[in-house]
């Protein structure tokens, strides 16, 4: 198991759509940049939030590109600098997706709650998994066969707290874009052309999210042939 090019057979899908989503991303991203909207990002968080009663969640600039994200622990929209201060329909478009999971926040959105509550079980999981799978890998090299083998199946059932996480993120994430995209027409911060570019930004982001859950889905399902295959055999 230390190399097995079985392993990039295996996660050749998910390493191909998730190239196509990254370059997706960027390409949406670049494109929506230069189609103007009547707010800055920070002016239609501001506006939606307020909007929907959130007025007590505040809203800061932080550094990067793409780093945009709500802290429920802290109430707070953090937006990179480009987002924060454009006035795109890129900008308006990752604003006001940040801000759906403010206002899930707010609502106590199920989906929402039960994923903030499995992020502790899957940093737990993914983290136990690096270390079993180095452990057992180790043992069974050192002839210790059951035993390594017996770890590192542990660690790849800790490692499903992953994918369970993450298929329950998959929802959330598509909810918060859906709100984005109503709430903008509602509003009208984007006119028709504006509409598209946001749609094709916040779709590319919703595809690295499948991509990631699929490279975990796939992750699994190697170690898995790997360990029972070689039973079999």
């Amino acid at each position: 198991m230390f190399f097995d090019p079985m392993y990039f057979v295996f996660l050749a899908p998910a390493i191909l759509l998730m190239v196509i989503a990254q370059f997706w991303v960027k390409h949406a991203y670049a494109s929506g940049m230069r189609i103007p909207a009547r707010l800055s990002g920070a002016a239609a968080a501001r506006y939606i939030l307020d909007e929907a009663g959130c007025q007590d969640v505040a809203i800061e600039e932080v550094p990067g590109v793409l780093s945009d994200h709500y802290d429920p622990c802290t109430r707070v929209l953090r937006l990179s600098s480009e987002v924060y201060r454009e006035r795109t329909a890129t900008a308006v478009g990752i604003a006001a997706h940040e801000s759906g999971h403010a206002l899930q926040h707010a609502h106590n959105w199920m989906p929402l709650v039960v994923r903030n509550a499995a992020i502790p079980a899957a940093t737990f999981g993914s983290q136990a998994f690096s270390v079993l799978l180095i452990v057992g890998m180790l043992l069974a090299f050192m002839r210790l066969y059951t035993l390594g083998i017996n770890l590192i199946l542990l660690g790849v059932a800790l490692y499903s707290l992953v994918l369970i996480f993450q298929l329950i993120n998959l929802p959330v994430e598509f909810d918060a874009s859906a709100r984005a995209k109503r709430i903008l027409s509602h509003y009208q911060v984007v006119d028709g052309e504006g509409a598209v570019a946001v749609n094709r930004v916040l779709n590319a982001a919703a595809m690295t999210y499948v991509a990631a859950t699929l490279t975990t889905l796939l992750t699994i399902a190697y170690y898995l042939w790997r360990i029972f295959g070689n039973q079999r055999s």
